[in-house]
């Protein structure tokens, strides 16, 4: 649906982690009203009787993927059915029914718990900031085909990650800086790096608000199942610790961490 220059003005001011749904709602009313163009009005009103019954909008929990599903030429893992699947888990564990059970007074949207999935390292949905964040991976893998020395994989890598050994001509890449993306699989001609395989990065306990945090990243490349494993721990650990419906990067503590290094592992894909 088109919308006019002022309308989209407004709805960028809206807090981003809510903005996908009212932008949804906004267009939904529009078109019930018979209009085929969003105004300023439309959006005003959509956003007065949005936060006047904003209760009623609360399900528990928000979930948000990136552009990736679209077509986007930089996914470094497709995770469409991870997706599906998670919504699923949050949808059977009634986080709802559960806020209401713990929260005192009405609640609000940064009650719900949130999940963040990003196709790539770009990350454009904010994994970092959410309270799971959940980032597509490729890992490569050198083999023992010849290298031209062409310097693809060097030019495409943004971490400088890759360097060439021009006397043992390869290329060694540095993982600790790698954040597989890809790229440098995708750049090589001669499949002197190739791809070990496809995975999912996993970052806890992040957020906004008064007191921001970075969410930390477990270590290894996981498997979707494992991944979802990830998911139902986080909220049973959620339920266990959140009293008055704190927010999870709230209870998540260093220990809590530590706890989930040792429980999950490293997963190489």
């Amino acid at each position: 649906m088109k919308w006019t220059s002022d309308a989209e003005a407004a709805i960028k001011k809206v807090p981003f982690f809510v903005r996908k749904r009212v932008r949804a709602r906004v267009e939904k009313e529009a078109w019930e009203a018979g209009n085929n163009i969003v105004s300023i009005n439309e959006v005003r009103a959509t956003q007065k009787r949005y936060l006047s019954n904003m209760d009623s909008e609360i399900k528990g929990y928000q979930i948000d993927i990136c552009f990736g599903p679209s077509g986007c030429p930089n996914r470094a893992n497709e995770g469409d059915r991870l997706f599906q699947k998670i919504e699923g888990v949050l949808k059977k564990e009634d986080l709802l029914g559960f806020l209401r059970g713990r929260v005192k007074g009405d609640l609000k949207f940064h009650h719900e718990l949130r999940v963040s999935l990003a196709d790539c390292p770009n990350a454009c949905s904010q994994p970092q900031i959410t309270d799971i964040g959940i980032i597509g991976a490729c890992t490569p893998l050198q083999t023992e085909e010849t290298c031209s020395l062409c310097e693809a994989c060097v030019d495409a890598c943004n971490e400088d990650a890759i360097t060439l050994d021009g006397d043992a001509g390869l290329p060694c890449i540095d993982f600790n800086r790698c954040l597989h993306c890809g790229k440098c699989i995708t750049v090589c001609p001669t499949s002197t790096i190739v791809e070990r395989g496809r995975g999912f990065r996993v970052q806890l306990g992040g957020r906004l608000g008064r007191h921001p945090r970075l969410a930390k990243e477990l270590p290894g490349i996981f498997n979707e199942d494992k991944t979802i494993g990830i998911v139902k721990a986080s909220i049973r650990l959620y339920k266990e610790k959140s009293q008055y419906g704190e927010r999870f990067s709230e209870i998540f503590q260093a220990d809590d961490f530590e706890g989930f290094v040792k429980r999950f592992g490293h997963d190489p894909k």
